[in-house]
């Protein structure tokens, strides 16, 4: 989807309260949203769940400094 946002990546880490939804609006404006899921939550999520909407999603331990590291790079 095209819009202002266009060409900007969000890596969004959070999984409730306001963030997944600022996420939803930022991928409605043209952002590329990338949500990282933990380990044991990955696929459990609502598949009517409308903030997922316009978003990647992947899985990752957010425990492990090597993986955080490789999600920044």
């Amino acid at each position: 989807m095209s819009g202002p946002l266009t060409g900007i990546t969000i890596i969004e880490f959070s999984g409730i309260g306001p963030g997944p939804f600022c996420g939803m609006v930022l991928a409605d404006m043209g952002a590329e949203v990338i949500r990282i899921d933990r380990l044991s939550n990955f696929g459990q999520g609502n598949k009517l769940d409308f903030q997922s909407r316009s978003k990647l999603s992947l899985s990752a331990d957010q425990k492990d400094p090597k993986t955080i590291e490789e999600i920044k790079n």
